[in-house]
């Protein structure tokens, strides 16, 4: 079975622009798993982050998280991407209060939920420091609770998640992101 609800990569190697809502399921069958048709498109790279991801999400859902959204170089015509990059929509105060984090690190056995930049750690071979997450599970997840992301627009202006997140960083042209969806 190949899902039907993500279309072909367009001419730059990008998701067409727009939100298309995959179960994890949907998500292993479809062309950014099962891909190009490169010999060298790591399928089996692409199956072990989506795995990966589907033991974060199903924490984020166990403490009611239902908005989560993935992108980055995983949703991009490239062979072997580095990670999925993410974010969730959380409340800002089971955030601050730090609930929510010790919530997911109760469900984690490596304990990985955290994004306080002083606990980022080098990777060999990578220029910056990642997140615990990043260095077990090769995913990064950011709760969203309206703040900026840190990424700038073409004029100089911070985006929040949702904004950013739809824009491909290296040409500022509209992205595809995929919301990730319970199974019904």
């Amino acid at each position: 079975m190949v899902s039907e609800n993500v279309p072909p990569f367009d001419s730059d190697g990008l998701l067409p622009g727009g939100e298309y809502e995959l179960t994890l399921e949907e998500l292993l069958v479809s062309p950014l798993v099962r891909g190009s048709h490169s010999p060298s498109w790591n399928i089996e790279w692409r199956v072990q982050l989506v795995e990966n991801l589907a033991i974060m999400v199903k924490q984020l859902w166990k403490v009611g998280i239902r908005d989560i959204y993935i992108n980055g170089s995983f949703v991009e015509d490239k062979d072997h991407p580095n990670d999925i990059d993410g974010y969730f929509q959380c409340d800002l105060k089971y955030f601050v209060s730090g609930q929510l984090e010790e919530d997911l690190n109760r469900l984690d056995p490596h304990q990985v939920w955290a994004w306080d930049p002083t606990k980022r750690h080098p990777y060999p071979g990578y220029p910056k420091k990642q997140l615990p997450m990043w260095h077990v599970y090769r995913v990064e997840l950011y709760p969203h609770y309206g703040q900026f992301s840190g990424i700038l627009d073409e004029w100089g202006n911070e985006l929040e998640f949702p904004s950013a997140f739809r824009r491909s960083r290296s040409l500022g042209r509209p992205k595809g992101i995929v919301k990730v969806k319970e199974q019904p």
